[in-house]
């Protein structure tokens, strides 16, 4: 496939310019813009209300934007979408079954849907994977679980082998061995050239499998970059055990004391972390642990704030 958007010599799979959104005197989104890669794991990260489900249902065509553009594998979503229909998997934040219809139906319909006739090994290996068996498959999907019409949706969203996979709160209502499951078979479409977008409020999900990361907040993008770049310049933890109690006082360039408790101190790093050693190097140090800083703690920088 060829797709027709070229950034840095990389083929651009999603492509989203200034887009804005209201709904009523509520501002959704406010000149979002995402470049996703083709073969890139992307997360979408951000707390419920944040403007994400909106961004995904712009994307892909079920709500128009009030401004900006969409590309998806080089097409408008809203005017192309017969020609996107079999290229691109769709997992919504809430799955909508006809409460009449059974699961193998479901996969049927859907199947049809992204120009497939009959079942392939692929999704037989999907069930096996996500652990939805064929007696569950037998019945009416109105009696399903939450996490059962969970992986009936992600069975149906990449049975067809997408190009470009979206999914909108993949894990939730998953258990532990399925939720691991789902990130091994991300990372084998990745490594074959698929490219998935991923939106969560789930940290440990981003983390696992996303290659660069987004974060929303009040419908504006507020960072982009890969995990490791997003922690630079920002504060890190170390906490330090000394011999003994310092007989002179601990200057430190770059860092601020955090607490002091007889020969344990944790300091706040937000410089250059040589000087810290440096300054440390003056007294007789025991141990010390060095925190990077998690992804949680940076979600809590820009979202602290919010109830």
């Amino acid at each position: 496939m060829v797709y027709y958007f070229l950034k840095d010599h990389q083929l651009m799979a999603i492509e989203i310019i200034n887009v804005a959104k209201k709904f009523g005197h509520v501002r959704a989104l406010e000149e979002v813009n995402l470049i996703i890669n083709e073969g890139e794991v992307f997360g979408f990260l951000g707390p419920n209300g944040a403007g994400k489900t909106t961004t995904i249902r712009i994307a892909t065509g079920f709500i128009r934007p009030d401004a900006g553009s969409v590309r998806l594998l080089g097409l408008d979503p809203w005017a192309q979408s017969a020609e996107l229909k079999g290229r691109i998997g769709f997992l919504p934040d809430r799955v909508a079954f006809d409460n009449g219809i059974s699961g193998r139906e479901f996969l049927k319909y859907m199947s049809n849907l992204h120009g497939q006739k009959d079942a392939s090994p692929w999704q037989q290996e999907l069930l096996d994977r996500l652990e939805l068996s064929q007696d569950a498959l037998a019945r009416k999907v109105r009696g399903y679980s939450s996490g059962m019409a969970k992986k009936l949706g992600l069975v149906q969203a990449m049975q067809h082998r997408p190009e470009l996979l979206i999914m909108d709160e993949p894990t939730e209502a998953l258990d532990p061995l399925v939720r691991q499951s789902l990130f091994e078979i991300i990372k084998e479409l990745s490594n074959q050239g698929v490219t998935i977008f991923l939106s969560s409020h789930v940290l440990p999900d981003i983390q696992e499998v996303c290659q660069r990361v987004s974060l929303i907040r009040g419908g504006e993008i507020v960072e982009t970059g890969s995990v490791e770049s997003l922690r630079l310049g920002k504060y890190r933890t170390m906490v330090v055990d000394f011999k003994k109690i310092p007989d002179t006082e601990i200057i430190l360039e770059g860092a601020e004391i955090l607490d002091m408790d007889g020969t344990r101190m944790v300091i706040k790093i937000s410089g250059d972390i040589n000087n810290v050693i440096r300054s440390l190097s003056r007294h007789e140090v025991d141990d010390i642990v060095y925190e990077r800083l998690s992804l949680e703690e940076l979600f809590l920088e820009y979202y602290g704030d919010i109830d």
